[in-house]
């Protein structure tokens, strides 16, 4: 069973969080996810045990009880859904590094800036039906 726990104090190691849990059975591994650009713990890790039955008298004997100074939440491990995790840099949607609208002939400036059609004299009958 895959448990993921909630909550650990940032001074906790993988060794702790193994033997908090090895107290209701197996333990196959334990281990705090850690912050890749700052190597630091990110508040949250798994812990893997060998037996389902186990694996839920650890969650109803850690659930919200104090470890290093933090009360817990524990719960069964959802599996990863397809997508989760990752991010690519880029945010969904039109918005992509702060260049909102680069449309035409707008010269990559969000008021427009620059010159419009009618500014340049161009034919597009639309700015010049005031003339007729």
């Amino acid at each position: 069973m895959n448990i993921y726990v909630a909550n650990i104090a940032y001074s906790a190691k993988d060794q702790d969080l193994r033997e908090l849990f090895e107290a209701f059975g197996e333990v196959t591994s334990a281990k705090i996810i850690m912050d890749k650009a700052t190597n630091r713990s990110r508040g949250f890790g798994f812990v893997e045990m060998s037996d389902d039955t186990a694996g839920k008298a650890a969650i109803e004997g850690t659930n919200g009880k104090p470890f290093h100074g933090r009360d817990l939440v524990v719960n069964e491990a959802r599996p990863r859904t397809e997508g989760a995790g990752g991010g690519g840099g880029f945010r969904s949607g039109g918005d992509r590094g702060g260049y909102r609208d680069r449309g035409g002939d707008r010269g990559g400036y969000r008021d427009g800036g620059g010159y419009r059609e009618r500014d340049r004299g161009g034919d597009r009958d639309s700015y010049r039906r005031d003339e007729y």
